[in-house]
């Protein structure tokens, strides 16, 4: 749409929902293309239920963390290169063949993983379903909005980002259900085949997009899907709109060139696109930095690190954070365009901040006050059972439950069987131990976090965190970059934006768990709220307002040049700033 960014508001929800009782069909198009949201959100949910599972399955994931973070990764980095070809195949082989596509990699990567006989098999499996995350990230937006009537084209894309949050809370109701099932990660890795089997069966029955098909001089077959989707007054309407959006199209590539690196180079020589990317990269960039998907890839082993040992309490605690994720994420849609872009997204991460410190506060007491290790409770499961590292230890009588983790991989804390947060024995892990430690002794046996009062607050601080995050810079960034730059460079600084954002979600997945052993939880969350600090004084110089502005509105304040004003107005000071 030009002249504004497609956002839905309360006006477009009301008309959404009297268009769609008349015309059913424009929901079955936008709910089949919208399952790819559900996928989005699926896959990047599951694994951190799933991977409770597999480093109990496989001792070699367990001791190497560098390998569950791989696991992790691997649909982000496949996801990267997934967005980074998903606009040339939207372009060449539309968008319903794109779909189509990444269903079968979605197919494909699950049946993969269910059947994995080893956690490098996982890993392929782990890429095939992130190339079809970054496919479908894009694409599916992209079919609701070219096959929404305009006027409810905001309310329509919307269902997208909703599904996609509840994909992810599904995945966690998912693997709750399977905790207790024989080859319980191969449900939940497996599990996520069907939706892409139910897209892929109704995608061959729905038409291409009509913008698509205009683009391809298919100018009949676009007519016979617009007639279906509007009124017949409209239809000769949005016609003439498609010729004059796709002529323009095509004026624009012809003007910047076609090739990759021809409009890379033309929008950094740009001075507006250039100030426009500032921004648009920031908000970005400090989206992933806060930490959040530490909390959506780990959500399980952070309540495990807060004193929850058991995989099944972990996952059924960590339904509260996707949960406020999804009431989050409605809440930026009702304050978006009430509060402003750019106030929400400070008010975000002052709350964050907050809360990662104070995160950062009760881990560093859970730690200080862990149970100590008693030597004649270690000893009563004899010398061989006892952690190595803590039999030959100078200071053992200093060790505590958090110092035991920490000496090895091979360490675990058996728990005292009257009261866990008194003395409990320092063991060696392996399955004879475990067995000993939980079911003769009716013990709880940790290997990620240690008993603490702590946790139950731990547990609550990251819900707020979530219902700081979610509304605000978690929704926000997308908004912004939709708005800040030219209708010429739209699409190039969109996807620069974007691939800054999947880059800094694979740094971040990449180190959470080696971060957490080289510095503890207490100074991993505080290193967050550092570069949380330091995105907060980036987005307050760099970001401009956007809320209320056409397109040209935005060019004419970022020619002049941006600089913040120092007060909740909306309508901040422009002048001069640096190239």
């Amino acid at each position: 749409m030009e002249g504004g960014v497609v956002k839905p508001n309360k006006t477009e929800f009301t008309e959404c929902f009297r268009t769609i009782w008349r015309t059913p069909y424009i929901m079955l198009l936008a709910l089949s293309a919208g399952i790819g949201g559900l996928l989005f959100g699926y896959d990047t949910g599951v694994i951190s239920g799933a991977s409770l599972y597999i480093r109990d399955d496989f001792q070699y994931v367990k001791r190497h963390t560098w390998l569950q973070e791989t696991i992790v990764s691997t649909a982000v980095a496949g996801a990267i290169v997934g967005a980074a070809i998903g606009g040339w195949m939207n372009d060449k082989f539309g968008r319903k063949r794109s779909i189509l596509c990444a269903d079968f990699l979605f197919v494909l990567g699950s049946m993969i993983m269910a059947l994995a006989p080893n956690p490098w098999v996982i890993i392929v499996g782990r890429l095939f379903v992130g190339l079809g995350v970054g496919i479908v990230s894009m694409t599916s937006p992209l079919y609701i909005s070219e096959a929404s009537p305009a006027r409810i084209r905001g309310a329509l894309v919307s269902t997208n980002g909703l599904l996609l949050t509840f994909g992810q809370f599904l995945s966690y109701l998912i693997n709750l259900a399977f905790a207790k099932t024989p080859g319980n990660w191969r449900w939940m890795l497996g599990i996520a085949g069907v939706p892409p089997l139910v897209q892929f069966v109704l995608m061959c029955f729905l038409p291409e997009s009509p913008r698509w098909l205009y683009a391809q001089n298919m100018k009949q077959e676009a007519r016979n899907i617009l007639e279906k989707i509007y009124p017949p007054n409209e239809v000769e309407e949005e016609m003439k709109a498609l010729q004059t959006s796709i002529e323009t199209e095509k004026l624009a590539k012809g003007s910047i060139g076609d090739g990759v690196f021809s409009k890379l180079k033309s929008a950094w020589s740009n001075k507006v696109v250039r100030r426009g990317l500032y921004a648009g990269v920031t908000v970005q960039v400090a989206q992933q930095f806060v930490g959040i998907n530490t909390v959506m890839y780990y959500s399980p082993t952070i309540v495990q690190l807060a004193g929850f040992a058991s995989n099944r309490t972990a996952l059924a605690l960590s339904l509260v954070t996707t949960g406020l994720n999804s009431i989050g994420t409605v809440l930026s849609m009702l304050c978006v365009d009430r509060f402003g872009r750019r106030r929400l997204m400070i008010i975000s991460m002052i709350g964050i901040i907050t809360c990662l410190v104070v995160l950062s506060i009760m881990f560093f007491q859970a730690s200080v006050h862990a149970p100590p290790v008693s030597i004649v409770d270690s000893n009563r499961f004899g010398v061989n059972n006892t952690c190595s590292n803590y039999r030959t230890s100078s200071n053992s009588a200093s060790w505590n439950c958090i110092t035991c983790l920490r000496a090895s991989s091979n360490c675990a804390f058996c728990a005292n069987k009257d009261n866990i947060y008194k003395p409990g024995a320092c063991l060696v892990v392996n399955t004879d131990t475990r067995a000993t430690c939980e079911t003769q002794d009716h013990r709880t046996w940790y290997t990620y976090g240690c008993p603490s009062k702590f946790g139950i607050f731990t547990v609550l601080l990251l819900g707020l965190y979530i219902l700081s995050y979610a509304p605000g810079i978690g929704t926000v960034p997308w908004i912004v970059n939709s708005e800040i730059y030219p209708l010429l460079y739209r699409g190039t600084g969109g996807g620069i934006a974007a691939v800054s954002n999947w880059i800094s979600n694979l740094i971040i997945s990449e180190t959470f768990l080696t971060l957490t052993e080289a510095l503890g939880s207490a100074g991993t969350f505080l290193l967050f709220a550092g570069f949380s600090t330091i995105g907060l004084v980036a987005i307050f110089f760099l970001v401009p307002e956007t809320k209320g502005l056409q397109f040209v509105e935005v060019e004419k304040m970022l020619e002049k040049g941006y600089r913040p004003k120092f007060s909740w107005s909306n309508k901040d000071e422009n002048s001069k700033s640096v190239s």
